[in-house]
């Protein structure tokens, strides 16, 4: 549509289903790699993505609209799911649990919102992803019940 401009920038969050560490180091960036191009094959713009054992930051800037943020998350869990399984990276079968953080950012907070995801490994040192999801849920003021949270056990 002519006249309409649109760039909203997204970070996602996702945990492997029972929060098991399978994501391993020597896979990474394979795994990152193939993300990235399904989100350029939806036309996004891929910003900065870490995926760490048991779960995955994305942040992406969104220049146009033309489908639901929830069939976009879905296409990227499915699709790297799929990945992970013919590829056979497990002995038994991958799955992202149900559900995901989306939380939104202005352009003025990108860099930050970059180095945080880039950073994961030093900032999970100080602080494990249950406090670190609580506390995003926390700050963008989202109210949740702690039952539908993801699947957390005790570390």
């Amino acid at each position: 549509m002519a006249n309409t401009y649109i760039q909203i920038y997204i970070q996602f969050i996702f945990a492997v289903q029972g929060r098991q560490n399978l994501i391993y180091s020597l896979k990474r960036e394979e795994l990152q790699k193939y993300i990235s191009g399904i989100i350029k094959n939806n036309n996004q713009k891929l910003l900065a993505i870490h995926a760490n054992p048991d779960h995955i930051h994305l942040l992406v800037g969104f220049n146009n609209l033309n489908f639901k943020i929830s069939d976009f998350v879905r296409d990227i869990k499915a699709n790297s799911s799929r990945f992970i399984n013919e590829e056979k990276w497990l002995n038994g079968k991958f799955n992202w649990q149900e559900g995901y953080g989306a939380f939104s950012y202005s352009k003025s907070q990108i860099d930050k919102v970059v180095n945080y995801i880039l950073n994961q490994e030093e900032h999970h040192k100080k602080k494990n992803f249950k406090e670190e999801y609580i506390e995003l849920l926390n700050k963008f003021e989202i109210q949740y019940e702690e039952k539908y949270v993801f699947e957390f056990y005790d570390d």
